[in-house]
């Protein structure tokens, strides 16, 4: 007998604009940039397919032959997400009539036509409803299916994208990173970004785990900081996360700092 898609319908609380941190971060990442196929799908795109589009938006100014599959498990949304696709076609959108965009049903097993392996995939929102002891699992299914060289991009954000965090895993299932991004303007602490840790953290936020010490010294340094407010958020975030890396933190991407993110290793953060 065929199997139905693998997991559970989420919640579908899809908002325009609001996954625009880590479609950026995408739109940068080595693994779009360099793929023979430039193929990304947006797993549990939600009650709408507009992220979908956004991304395809989004990462098109990156790699023009860019495609973009939406995958959801309940059907409505599926049939709702191409009349949305109508739409476009029809040129009654702000999005390109041309968008390489399609949408399938599908979960954790990614299903892709023709056995081709995406270079990216997204999935957004879609574990916090599970449990931590259902992470691997998902990973490895998801990163099974990615090409060699692709990443998952697992991680969760704020109802309006104003707190993001993920997590990028690599083909082989092993996480390699997590990000922190946040606008940073009007922020009070790095530290608000602990209520959208992904999955596999968010319960790790006490004391004895990597990522509480972690959010810890990024709010020191953050409060540290508070002398050179005067020159904007922005420098004020750069000096914090200077001296993060000063402290030992092995901060990455330093040129992305100036987009309110910061980077680690996974072992920087990794449950205990």
């Amino acid at each position: 007998m065929a199997r139905g898609p693998v997991g559970q319908i989420t919640r579908g609380t899809t908002g325009t604009n609001r996954l625009r941190r880590v479609d950026r971060w995408i739109a940068r990442h080595v693994s779009l940039r360099r793929a023979a196929d430039p193929l990304v799908v947006d797993l549990g795109y939600g009650a709408s397919g507009v992220t979908a589009l956004e991304l395809y938006a989004r990462l098109a100014a990156t790699r023009p032959d860019v495609e973009v599959l939406g995958l959801e498990i309940d059907p409505a949304r599926v049939a709702r997400a191409r009349e949305q696709l109508r739409l476009v076609r029809a040129g009654g959108t702000p999005f390109p009539p041309e968008a390489r965009v399609s949408f399938a049903r599908g979960g954790f097993e990614v299903p892709v036509p023709a056995g081709r392996r995406p270079a990216v995939v997204r999935a957004f929102n879609v574990l916090r409803q599970y449990d931590e002891s259902d992470v691997e699992g998902a990973w490895a299914s998801m990163a099974a299916r990615l090409a060699p060289g692709g990443v998952l991009v697992e991680g969760t954000c704020d109802e309006i994208g104003r707190i993001a965090t993920w997590v990028a895993v690599g083909p082989d299932a092993v996480p390699r990173t997590l990000t922190v991004s946040l606008r940073l303007a009007g922020l009070q602490h790095p530290s608000v970004a602990a209520e959208r840790l992904p999955k596999a953290l968010i319960h790790r936020n006490v004391p004895g785990e990597r990522v509480h010490a972690f959010l810890v010294a990024l709010d020191d340094e953050w409060h540290r900081a508070a002398s050179v407010s005067p020159f904007g958020p922005v420098h004020r975030w750069r000096t914090a996360l200077s001296a993060l890396a000063d402290s030992g933190w092995p901060v990455l991407e330093r040129p992305r700092w100036r987009l309110g993110e910061v980077t680690v290793p996974w072992d920087a953060v990794a449950p205990t």
